[in-house]
Parts: C-alpha cells; structure tokens; sequence
C-alpha cells in the first residue's frame, strides 16, 4: 500500500483590498513525493552551507534567503522527482461572502485538492497530507480543521492523515515554500526566472477566475 505525501505552501495574504502590501493574488502551492529524498537532500545542503562558514539562522525561505543560496537550492529541487501542482485565486475577483479567513483558506483547498487528489493517490493507496502552520494557535486549528475537512471529501482513499506543522520542522514543507515562491513571483510580479527552473515538474497551474470579469474591490 503505497503512501503519497502531498506538502503544501501559500503565498498571499487575507487582505481584500488594493492597499500597499495586500497581495493580488492567493496561490496554493503543493508538492507531491513518493519518498523524502528531495527533503534530505536540502537537510545535507544546509549542513554543507554551515561547513563553509555561510550558516543560517533557520530553515531555508525563499523570500529570505540570498540569490546564492537559493541557486543552490533550485539546483537541488532539479535533481528530484516530485510533481507541483497550484491553484491561483485573484483575490478582488472573490465574492465577498468567500472572504472570511477560514472560508476563502478552506475554498481554496477544496479547488485544489478537488483536482490534485484523484491524480495522485488510489483507493488503496495512503495519503499524507501536511500543510505549513499558519497563525497563531487557535487560528492554525481552524485552519487544520479545514483542510482535514476537504481531504475527507476529495480523496480517493479512506486511508488519509492530515497534519500542520511549522516549516522549520520539515524540509519538504520548505520545497514547497520555493516552489509557491517561484510560482507567485510569475503572477505577482512577472517574473519567471525561478519559475523556469522549477517548471518541468509543474503538472498543473491553475487560475480559478480566469474567465471571470467581475471585481468586488
């Protein structure tokens, strides 16, 4: 029976308006592994950066870290096999009734995972799903409560667990932190540099409104 392990990042934030600092765009981001090696790979890319004297104060984040450092990486996530999928979200096209933090996280999630889940994982297969702790603790529950809630929706198997944790606490959260961060910059920004690197293993990219027209803010 075999186990898939799908790790989830966001980009974005809950800020509905057209202020400095309120994103555009929500975008969540997966990464999908049949083993950890990609994880291990960027734990021995850390120790080997602290051996030559470059030591870093915590876990690889890509909107942190130096250009040299994240060449590395993008040079380690080339190495692996793994599948990214994500889905964007325009935020000033979401219908205000959606906005509620809990409610716009938990739609999103169900878009995605609606579409992920059934192309990744069978019925007889076990599916690991953990996403990076978001806020603080009683906004985390919630929001782990959410996804635990899609997850018995979509998935194909009944054999499923769900959890939430703080990237720091596992590498593979932190490829899909590079990954969200190379896919956000595309639409955020337009720019694609980091996104070329990482697009031979995007299987889906997918724009929620992107037929819509209507803009609420």
């Amino acid at each position: 029976m075999p186990r898939i392990s799908v790790f989830a990042d966001e980009s974005g934030n809950f800020d509905f308006s057209r202020k400095q600092g309120a994103s555009r765009y929500f975008i969540l981001t997966t990464v999908t592994c049949a083993s950890f090696s990609v994880g291990d790979a960027l734990l021995r890319l850390r120790r080997e950066i602290a051996w030559e004297g470059h030591g870093m104060d915590s876990e690889f984040h890509a909107t942190t870290d130096k250009q040299a450092v994240r060449d590395q990486v993008f040079a380690v996530l080339a190495q692996h096999d793994f599948r990214i999928d994500a889905t964007i979200l325009e935020k000033a096209k979401a219908a205000p009734h959606t906005r509620a933090d809990d409610r716009f996280y938990k739609l999103a999630w169900y878009l995605h995972m609606k579409h992920v889940a059934p192309r990744v994982v069978r019925r007889a297969d076990e599916l690991f799903v953990v996403s990076a702790a978001l806020g603080v603790k009683k906004k985390r529950a919630i929001m782990h409560a959410g996804v635990s809630d899609v997850i018995r929706q979509v998935s194909p198997t009944t054999e499923f667990r769900c959890a939430s944790w703080s990237a720091h606490s596992e590498p593979c959260l932190q490829v899909a932190d590079y990954c969200c961060w190379a896919i956000s910059r595309k639409w955020e920004r337009g720019d694609d540099r980091s996104h070329q690197l990482i697009a031979n293993k995007i299987r889906s990219e997918f724009e929620v409104f992107r037929v819509g027209t209507r803009t609420y803010y």
